[in-house]
C-alpha cells in the first residue's frame, strides 16, 4: 500500500463532513454518506493489515518546520488496532445515532454528524501519528471537535459540563503534555516514534524519567486518571451515541492509546522496566481502578455508573502499559479492542432503555427485562466481557494483564485486577438483575417495547462481537506479534 494512503484516509471523515453538512436537509442521504464513509475508512484501514503484520511501516511526511518536526504519519500494529476499532464502530455508531437522534427529536442533527466525522478524522490522525508534534495538534483537533457534541442540547447543564470537559482537557494538554515534549526534544534531539525509544541515551536519571513520564501520562487527560477524570462523567449530560464515541470510539481510547504509544515508542518498555520509572503511575492506575469501581457502585444514573466503570476499565490499560512488560503491553492493547466493543454496547443499550421507556436510573429498570428482551441480554453479555468471564472477549485481555503483572514481579496487581472484576460484577450485573428477576413496575409495558430497530441492530453486533473475540482472538495477537508470547 502507498504511504500517500494514510494522509487519504486521515482526511476522508473531514472530507465527507462538508458533503454530510450540504445534504442536511435529506436526513436519509445525509446518513447513508455517513455510513459509507465509515465503510470505506475502515476498508482502506483494514487493507494495511497484510503489510503492518508483515514488519512494514508505511511513512508519510506531509511538511516540516525543522528537520524531523513536521505533519508526520507513520502505521505500526498499536496504532493500526486504534484505527480498526475506531473506523468499524464508526459506521455502527452512526446507523446507531440515526435511530437515536430521530427516535428523541433530537435538534441540530446535521451538526451533530459534522463533528462527529472531524472527530472520527482526529482519532484517525492520532492512531497514524509518527511523532509527538503530530499526535499532539491531532490530540487538541479531537477535544475542540468533541466540544460541541458534549455542550449539544445547549441548556446550562450542558454549558457547565462543556466548561469543564474543555477546561481540564486543554489544560492539562498544553500545561502537562506540550511541556514535556519539548523536554523530551531538548534531552533527545528527537520526537519522532522509535522503535525501542527515545530515552535510553538520553542519560536521564530514575526521578526525572518518573517526572517525564508522569507529565506525559496527565498531560494525556483523556486517560481519565485520578484526578482529572471528572471531564468523563461531566461529558454524560451529552446525547448517548456521543457517549458511545466518548468511552468506546474514539475520545478515551486515544487517550490510553498514547500512554501505550509513548511507552513503547517514546521511553521503551526495556529503559522503563530496568528503571522502574513507570511504577509510581503504575499505583495511580491501581487506585483508579478501585477507587473508579466503588464510585461507580453508588451511581444510579444508568450513564453516570457506566462513565466511571469507564474510569476504571481505562486505567486497565494504563496498568498494562505501566507494568514495563511484553505482555502488559500485550493485555492493554487487547483491551483497547475488548473495552470498546463491551463499552459501546452498554452505552447502546442505556440509550435504547431511554429511547423507548425514558428511564434513567438503574433502580427504574425493574421488570424492563420482559419488554426489552434483546437490549438487557446484549447489556449482560457486554457485562460479562468485562468483567472478564468466558466466553467473552474481555477473558483474553485480562488474562494477558494478569500474566503480565506476574512476569514483572507486581503479583499484588493481580489482586487489585481481581477485586476490581468482583465489584464489577456489583455494579453491572445488578441492571440485567433488575431488568429480568424483579417484579415490573406499575407503568412497566407488558408486550414487546423495544428501541427502533436502527437502536437495537447494532447493539445486537457488538454484542455479539464480544463473543466472536473470545472465540477467536488470533488477529489481534498477529497484529501484536512484538508483545505476544512465543
Amino acid at each position: 500500500m502507498s504511504a500517500l494512503w494514510l494522509g487519504l484516509l486521515v482526511a476522508l471523515p473531514t472530507v465527507m463532513s462538508l458533503a454530510v453538512a450540504a445534504t442536511g436537509r435529506w436526513p436519509n442521504l445525509r446518513e447513508g454518506i455517513s455510513v459509507a464513509t465509515a465503510i470505506a475508512l475502515f476498508l482502506g484501514v483494514a487493507s494495511f493489515i497484510g503489510p503492518v503484520t508483515d514488519g512494514l511501516r508505511p511513512t508519510l511526511t506531509l511538511f516540516e518546520i525543522l528537520p524531523g518536526l513536521g505533519l508526520t504519519f507513520t502505521l505500526e500494529p498499536i496504532g493500526l488496532l486504534f484505527a480498526l476499532v475506531a473506523s468499524s464502530l464508526w459506521s455502527l455508531t452512526t446507523v446507531y445515532a440515526a435511530g437515536y437522534m430521530r427516535g428523541n427529536n433530537e435538534h441540530a442533527q446535521t451538526r451533530f454528524f459534522v463533528c462527529f466525522a472531524i472527530s472520527i478524522s482526529a482519532a484517525i490522525g492520532i492512531a497514524f501519528s509518527g511523532n509527538l508534534l503530530t499526535l499532539f495538534l491531532f490530540y487538541e483537533m479531537l477535544t475542540l471537535s468533541t466540544y460541541p457534541l458534549v455542550t449539544h442540547h445547549g441548556d446550562v447543564e450542558s454549558r457547565n459540563s462543556g466548561r469543564v470537559y474543555l477546561g481540564i482537557l486543554l489544560t492539562t494538554s498544553i500545561g502537562f503534555f506540550l511541556p514535556a515534549i519539548v523536554v523530551t526534544y531538548l534531552l533527545t534531539g528527537s520526537i519522532t516514534f522509535t522503535d525501542g525509544g527515545l530515552m535510553s541515551g538520553a542519560g536521564l536519571g530514575v526521578v526525572g524519567a518518573a517526572v517525564l513520564y508522569a507529565l506525559f501520562l496527565y498531560g494525556t487527560g483523556k486517560a481519565a486518571l485520578m484526578p482529572f477524570h471528572r471531564w468523563l462523567p461531566a461529558a454524560m449530560v451529552a446525547p448517548t451515541p456521543v457517549s458511545a464515541l466518548l468511552h468506546a470510539v474514539a475520545v478515551v481510547k486515544a487517550g490510553v492509546f498514547i500512554v501505550l504509544k509513548l511507552t513503547v515508542y517514546v521511553f521503551g518498555v526495556d529503559f522503563l522496566a530496568h528503571s522502574g520509572a513507570a511504577e509510581p503511575m503504575m499505583w495511580i492506575a491501581a487506585i483508579t481502578i478501585l477507587a473508579a469501581s466503588l464510585i461507580a457502585m453508588t451511581r444510579d444514573n444508568l450513564k453516570a455508573r457506566l462513565a466511571y466503570s469507564t474510569v476504571s476499565q481505562l486505567s486497565y490499560i494504563v496498568l498494562g502499559a505501566t507494568m514495563a512488560s511484553s505482555l502488559g503491553i500485550l493485555g492493554g492493547s487487547m483491551h483497547i479492542a475488548m473495552h470498546a466493543f463491551a463499552k459501546i454496547t452498554l452505552f447502546f443499550c442505556a440509550g435504547a432503555i431511554y429511547t423507548a421507556s425514558h428511564r434513567k436510573n438503574v433502580s427504574d429498570l425493574d421488570g424492563l427485562g420482559y419488554a426489552m428482551p434483546v437490549t438487557f441480554s446484549a447489556f449482560f453479555i457486554a457485562s460479562l466481557s468485562l468483567i472478564g468471564i468466558p466466553p467473552m472477549g474481555g477473558t483474553w485481555s485480562k488474562w494477558y494483564l494478569m500474566e503480565g503483572a506476574a512476569s514483572s514481579g507486581h503479583t499484588v496487581l493481580i489482586c487489585v485486577l481481581a477485586i476490581s472484576s468482583l465489584l464489577n460484577i456489583v455494579y453491572l450485573l445488578e441492571i440485567p438483575t433488575r431488568a429480568f428477576f424483579h417484579n415490573p413496575r406499575p407503568d412497566t409495558p407488558r408486550h414487546w417495547a423495544e428501541a427502533p430497530w436502527a437502536c437495537v441492530i447494532p447493539l445486537s453486533i457488538t454484542a455479539a462481537a464480544c463473543i466472536l473475540w473470545f472465540i477467536y482472538p488470533l488477529p489481534f495477537l498477529e497484529l501484536l506479534a512484538p508483545w505476544a508470547p512465543r
